[in-house]
């Protein structure tokens, strides 16, 4: 992987993702000076899930159907309980996934998101 400032990396989720699992690893990536996308089912906005009610949106930079895995050096799930439930039966979720770990990338996930 490069240095982070010249990676990119992609974080994929739906809604209820656990909106700390989001927010923060892609606030402290972007901070680093790396390049960071979202990506979603249908490439629309997502909202959280924080504490025991829903939380913010997040805005979403793409869909999964447009996500090649070659152009990011890194992956991110975040957890919570809904999100990583919904994403464990979406099937282009699960090929981006494959594609990120068969290319030897990065593959970060959260609490309840293996």
């Amino acid at each position: 992987m490069p240095e982070i400032s010249q990676a990119k990396v992609l974080i994929i989720a739906t809604h209820g993702f656990e909106q700390s699992e989001l927010e923060k690893p892609r606030d402290m990536l972007i901070a680093a000076g790396a390049a960071v996308d979202v990506a979603s089912p249908d490439g629309k906005s997502i909202k959280g899930w924080q504490g025991s009610d829903w939380g913010r949106e997040v805005a979403v930079d793409l869909a999964f159907e447009d996500v090649k895995a070659d152009m990011y050096d890194a992956l991110i799930l975040p957890g919570g309980q809904i999100n990583p439930d919904l994403l464990r039966t979406d099937a282009v979720a699960l090929a981006i996934i494959k594609a990120m770990h068969d290319a030897g990338k990065t593959c970060a996930a959260i609490c309840h998101a293996p």
